[in-house]
């Protein structure tokens, strides 16, 4: 047990170089490559002030916004996973499978099929509301998530509606509309501008303090809600509060980008995986970190695989990490004590449930004996 401490240590000390590394080489390709190709020498005056030339304005005014884009909804895509995860005590618990992507989309999609003019500063509006809705309606209709498998097969119920009154909005689309939804639908980076990027601050202000506060009673109510509430924890007024931090974290991100598929599913896993020692106050920051390495990873061969032609980052976002997370979800799950962790009190039984999750202070006590 000691050596496999060690090897999780080992594994947490490079992370901080990996995330960096990628990052650097992300935002390189991401601001060189492409039509035309600027050299990385060059990328400094064509930011510079002032710069009218074909790579000034190609650069300053599309590539830059775009990167900047991809990296704060991937940090707030991954977040929002992993507080939904923890929560309600599954790993398998993502936007997509609760209601809450579909729910933002269909917010946002609803009124340009009708016709209805709506600000664009009133869209992150539109797509919180239709988020809260569709992850309140799973949290009530499976009993305020004391089961996390009842949540999950609510959950992909409610996204199957959802998805289903979307496929009836796009019937009733004309030709261009439809187009733009079915883009939308796909989660896009294309043509997104400062002014996109400029509209996601205010709901980062308020969510970033919220995730602060929250990220400790996360930790508490992996022990199950009985455990939870003797330890003064209220277990379904958290889980709510918890719900509402991740809908303020995906809806903005939706409303600018469309349901960017699977990341909130994939950047949690590779934050335990590679310090499955710790706890969702530390796992919370390297979740956003590699959730903005897969959105800004996965944009670039959306926007130069089949150049000139665009193909949308939530495409390749759930073409390479569903396979990347079910691979790191199968791992993790065949290390000893693995499962422990996931169960606790008010989690429902299944095959392989565990007994009551140990806390990392104890693992470290038993470690040390």
């Amino acid at each position: 047990m000691k050596g496999a401490a060690e090897a999780a240590g080992r594994r947490g000390r490079w992370q901080l170089p990996a995330v960096l590394v990628l990052l650097a080489a992300a935002s390189v390709c991401a601001l060189t490559l492409g039509t035309p190709y600027v050299p990385l020498h060059r990328v400094p005056a064509a930011l510079a002030d002032g710069d009218t030339t074909l790579a000034g304005v190609v650069v300053g005014e599309l590539r830059v916004p775009r990167l900047v884009l991809a990296l704060l909804a991937g940090a707030c895509l991954g977040a929002a996973g992993l507080v939904l995860q923890e929560a309600l005590r599954n790993p398998l618990a993502v936007p997509e499978m609760l209601g809450v992507s579909s729910g933002a989309a269909l917010g946002v999609a609803a009124p340009l099929v009708l016709a209805v003019s709506v600000p664009a500063a009133a869209q992150p509006l539109l797509a919180i509301g239709g988020a809260a809705f569709g992850g309140g309606l799973t949290l009530l209709a499976a009993g305020l998530g004391r089961s996390p498998s009842a949540v999950l097969l609510t959950g992909a119920a409610v996204s199957a509606a959802l998805q289903a009154a979307l496929l009836v909005l796009m019937v009733m689309a004309d030709q261009l509309d439809l187009q733009l939804i079915y883009r939308y639908l796909l989660g896009s980076l294309s043509a997104r501008t400062w002014e996109d990027v400029t509209g996601l601050w205010p709901w980062l202000l308020v969510a970033v303090p919220a995730l602060v506060l929250c990220a400790p009673v996360l930790s508490v109510l992996r022990l199950g809600d009985e455990d939870a509430e003797a330890l003064g924890v209220r277990a379904q007024r958290a889980r709510f509060a918890a719900l509402a931090i991740a809908i303020v974290l995906i809806a903005p991100v939706t409303a600018v980008c469309g349901p960017v598929a699977w990341v909130g599913f994939l950047a949690p896993h590779l934050a335990r995986r590679i310090d499955p020692r710790a706890d969702a106050v530390r796992w919370l920051p390297w979740s956003a970190a590699w959730g903005a390495v897969v959105v800004a990873v996965a944009d670039l061969p959306a926007r130069l695989a089949l150049a000139p032609v665009e193909t949308p980052a939530g495409a390749w976002t759930a073409l390479l990490g569903v396979p990347a997370g079910v691979v790191l979800l199968r791992s993790g799950n065949r290390r000893p004590g693995r499962r422990r962790r996931w169960g606790g009190a008010g989690a429902a039984p299944g095959p392989g449930a565990g007994p009551a999750p140990v806390l990392p202070e104890q693992v470290r006590a038993e470690e040390a004996r």
